[in-house]
């Protein structure tokens, strides 16, 4: 049963990431696109800071929950292994 989760979960991950049009994707809404496109046309380089602040919006999530992710997989595998010494004694 285990197995079949992962399966089912690694599974669903890959048919999201070969379904989703990579091409289509654009990082900004339209006003922000629009913005940029205009100041880098000036010369300006505000569009790069723009661009530079929406992706590191979008990394603390994932940052977040990588972390949160690594402090449960230690907890988890140090009750694991505590539980395995204990069956030793």
């Amino acid at each position: 049963m285990k197995m079949f989760k992962y399966l089912l979960v690694t599974l669903f991950l890959i048919c999201t990431i070969t379904v989703t049009p990579l091409s289509s994707v654009q990082a900004q809404c339209a006003m922000c696109s629009l913005n940029a496109e205009n100041s880098t046309q000036n010369g300006n380089t505000q569009g790069k800071g723009l661009n530079d602040g929406i992706l590191f919006l979008l990394v603390i999530p994932y940052l977040a929950a990588a972390g949160l992710g690594l402090l449960w997989y230690k907890k988890f595998r140090t009750s694991k292994l505590n539980k395995s010494q204990e069956k030793i004694l």
